[in-house]
């Protein structure tokens, strides 16, 4: 009893009854602590990897997603991109403004450029102040060349500032080797751009013209491995009528350590020997009577388009050269494609620029030489020529090379 009265104060006394609550809710935490799960314990990374798998999954963010199917495009390409509606890109009679720099390439990309925006009623005008789009293709194969772009761009830029004023806003685009060299800084250098559209992205050229419209720049500078454009007609707007320029391959692999084009036009591939015929055609019918087939590599020109064409032989090289790279196989030699398109018109005379001489076998030579007057009359136009004939003829292309 004596030990009851020493312990009772303890819980009559109000301060000692705070205490009390105090151990209670000691109590109540230790107990809260035992009852942790041994998967709550350790480390927030080990804590987060045990809960992961009971998290949600792909499938829970879809639900209730409508997604529509759509059939398969069976073309390589679409002109019209999925996210932005047709009329959108229209260009509702705006007028295109083009310069071209450089070699005879951006010549044929500035036909192919305008073929697409005049499908897309876009309007042509050789009159700058005219303009509401102005495009520069250009080229980016040597410092003084890309420096006069530069100084262009400010001309145009100052131009653009003043007709705010009194004008519809004036739109600068960049196209070619340079758009692809220098993106970023011409993204970002003091905004003179809104329009960026590398040489394989010709085709995006409304969306993008769209998307600058909205006053936001865009750009597209993707390389392919597949664009040729062999489905687009240029408009070839030669001066005097009677030339023309024929792009028959894109893009190089020779890797030559002093050149930028694998950079900028990317991996060589060939456009369909149909498709480069019926460009022909349509030029002689137009009578033109000289045409220029284009390509970085001309003479290594190889079309596999078709089955027929794709064989097990190799290419064959000029006597005394050799590649780092793997020896091509099968395809229409570029023999074959000059002996084609000769046929087409006899009197037409056509050219090609640029060969290199390590794709330059017989047969390419044999071709040029029999398809000269005095050759047709001494031998039948045939690539079966005689050991004799070779001889012949290669005396004669040298005697001529020289």
């Amino acid at each position: 009893m004596e030990f009851l009265r020493a312990v009772t104060p303890v819980f009559t006394g109000p301060h000692h009854w705070t205490r009390f609550r105090c151990v209670r809710l000691r109590y109540c935490s230790h107990a809260a602590k035992a009852r942790v799960p041994s998967e709550e314990r350790g480390t927030p990374v080990d804590r987060f990897k045990t809960r992961l798998p009971s998290g949600p999954s792909f499938q829970d963010f879809l639900k209730g997603v409508s997604v529509s199917k759509t059939p398969a495009v069976h073309a390589g390409h679409s002109d019209t991109p999925a996210h932005l509606p047709e009329h959108l890109e229209m260009g509702n009679s705006r007028k295109v403004y083009f310069e071209t720099y450089g070699c005879q390439m951006n010549v044929s990309d500035t036909e192919i450029a305008w073929s697409i925006l005049q499908r897309k009623g876009y309007q042509r005008t050789v009159d700058l102040h005219e303009a509401d789009v102005v495009l520069l293709v250009t080229c980016s194969i040597r410092e003084k060349a890309e420096q006069t772009i530069w100084n262009r761009l400010q001309q145009l830029t100052s131009m653009k500032r003043r007709r705010l004023r009194s004008h519809t806003p004036m739109k600068i685009g960049i196209l070619g080797c340079m758009a692809e060299r220098l993106k970023t800084e011409l993204l970002e250098r003091e905004k003179l751009v809104d329009v960026i559209a590398g040489p394989d992205a010709y085709r995006d050229l409304p969306r993008l013209l769209t998307v600058a419209d909205g006053g936001h720049q865009a750009s597209n500078v993707l390389l392919s491995l597949e664009e040729t454009y062999a489905d687009i007609m240029p408009v070839h707007l030669a001066p005097q009528g009677y030339s023309a320029f024929v792009s028959i391959m894109r893009g190089c692999d020779n890797m030559c350590s002093y050149c930028i084009v694998p950079f900028t036009r990317g991996r060589e591939r060939s456009r369909p020997v149909s498709s480069i015929l019926e460009e022909v055609q349509m030029l002689s019918d137009q009578g033109v009577k000289e045409v220029t087939l284009l390509g970085q590599n001309v003479n290594s020109y190889r079309d596999t388009s078709e089955e027929q064409f794709c064989g097990s032989d190799l290419a064959a090289l000029s006597r005394g050269f050799e590649t780092v790279y793997r020896t091509k196989q099968g395809g229409l030699r570029f023999s074959d494609l000059l002996d084609r398109v000769s046929r087409i018109d006899p009197d037409m005379r056509i050219r090609f620029t640029s060969p290199h001489p390590k794709d330059f076998p017989d047969e390419v030579r044999f071709l040029i030489l029999l398809t000269e007057p005095a050759a047709e009359n001494t031998f039948p136009r045939s690539h079966s020529l005689t050991t004799a004939h070779c001889q012949f003829l290669t005396v004669r292309w040298q005697i001529q090379y020289i």
